[in-house]
């Protein structure tokens, strides 16, 4: 197993945060990471997701929902090809900071037999570049920037 962890402190309330994460037609206008989103977001539900890491070729996936809580939380886990070779479990959670802000957290629990050998090097270091990406364009877009 290989964790990737992402946390940013955005001066909106969670409403807003959520309202611009969950905004999947508005992705292609801002996000610079996770390209592409479609589906409905309830639990059991299954997403089209299209991601692509600065200078990489987009990878698209059609993950499952695991959790969706307003305000507070969306995770998701996909699979490449079939189930324990290559899982991602990928989670946003928003928590409540002091002084009327929220922590964001972005991250993603790699499991599976092909782990070692995929995320290592360049592959891990631009998923994570990726995500503090993602992060940093949603606290400018949330903070009204």
């Amino acid at each position: 197993m290989q964790q990737i962890s992402t946390r940013i402190e955005i001066a909106a309330p969670a409403a807003e945060v959520w309202r611009h994460l969950t905004d999947f037609d508005a992705y292609p206008s801002w996000n610079p990471f996770v390209r592409h989103i479609a589906g409905p977001l309830a639990r059991g539900a299954q997403l089209q997701v299209t991601v692509q890491p600065d200078g990489g070729k987009p990878m698209s996936f059609k993950p499952v929902v695991l959790a969706c809580e307003p305000g507070r939380e969306l995770r998701w886990k996909g699979k490449l090809l079939m189930p324990g070779l290559f899982d991602g479990e990928h989670h946003f959670r928003i928590a409540a900071a002091p002084g009327g802000k929220v922590l964001f957290t972005h991250g993603e629990e790699f499991t599976g037999l092909l782990v070692p050998l995929v995320m290592q090097g360049r592959t891990r270091a631009a998923t994570e570049a990726g995500f503090v990406a993602m992060n940093e364009a949603l606290k400018r877009r949330a903070e009204g920037g």
